[in-house]
């Protein structure tokens, strides 16, 4: 199962996203484990995701991400603003399996 973790800066305001992205997964019938995170403890739970998506108001972590996970087999992106705005389950889910290819 994949397990994608989104990060923003309390973990609430990617909860809804979370949701939206789960609800197109299952509807084709992928098997992923989508969950959100507080950016501080994310920082302690990285071996627990796949894929890590910043939300787009905490971009500017990207860097230090990339060294957290650093030698791990962790993919890491940043969501599209529009499509964060928009709650656009789909094209997050389009972008993480760009990720993961």
């Amino acid at each position: 199962m994949l397990k994608v973790m989104f990060v923003c800066v309390a973990g609430m305001s990617t909860s809804l996203l979370v949701e939206k992205v789960n609800e197109v997964a299952k509807g084709k019938g992928m098997e992923i484990d989508v969950f959100s995170r507080a950016e501080t403890e994310a920082r302690s739970d990285l071996n627990q995701a796949d894929v890590i998506l910043l939300g787009p108001q905490v971009r500017y972590l990207e860097s230090s991400f990339r060294e957290g996970i650093s030698g791990m087999d962790i993919k890491l992106g940043v969501v599209d603003m529009v499509s964060y705005g928009r709650m656009d389950g789909a094209a997050v889910l389009k972008q993480i399996e760009e990720l993961i290819k």
